[in-house]
């Protein structure tokens, strides 16, 4: 009987999990301010050089570890497919591209709030991973209910609530995993 390795199977998702673990523990050690500083993208001057960390950092910043836990099971749960279908560097391409597009949005949008945590980057991943059988020809019916469900309901709870989650990243996410979704197949299929 062969013995069971545990393998480093998805390099990417793994590293962005565990970057965002060190990124909730440094929270409660500096009682928030590290994730003031590093892990929320606000409106600041572009002369602070942590402006353009923040840009990409807040994906690794949580409120806490319900936050924490709520985006990285979904993470766990989707990347790694998406990691074996896209390639490490194709992944980190669209965590990176989307991190930059949702931090710019809150940027200019709402100079009067910040914003961190991963859910950008897993909506973008939902939605991505719903282009699985793209390449076949046709749209998939998991995409039409994944963008019907996830992002029709995104939408109609940005207009009708009033509450701390920012549904127009998880839309912009969502917006993003469209657009690879369209883009990578032809350029990164391993």
């Amino acid at each position: 009987m062969k013995s069971l390795k545990i393998r480093f199977n998805s390099p990417v998702v793994l590293t962005f999990a565990l970057l965002a673990l060190m990124a909730v523990v440094l929270n409660d050690l500096t009682g928030g301010a590290s994730t003031v500083r590093i892990f929320s993208v606000y409106r600041a001057p572009l002369t602070d050089p942590l402006t353009y960390v923040r840009f990409f950092g807040h994906v690794l910043g949580h409120a806490d570890w319900s936050h924490y836990m709520s985006n990285m099971l979904l993470l766990l749960l989707v990347g790694p497919a998406l990691e074996e279908k896209y390639g490490s560097r194709h992944l980190l391409l669209t965590i990176a591209f989307t991190a930059l597009v949702t931090g710019l949005v809150q940027f200019v949008c709402f100079p009067g709030s910040a914003l961190l945590g991963a859910s950008g980057v897993v909506f973008m991943m939902i939605v991505l991973n719903s282009f699985t059988e793209m390449h076949r020809g046709g749209i998939p019916l998991t995409l039409i209910l994944v963008v019907v469900l996830y992002l029709g309901g995104e939408l109609a709870a940005a207009l009708t609530q009033s509450d701390n989650v920012s549904q127009l990243t998880h839309i912009v996410g969502g917006a993003c995993g469209i657009v690879f979704g369209f883009v990578l197949p032809r350029h990164a299929r391993r």
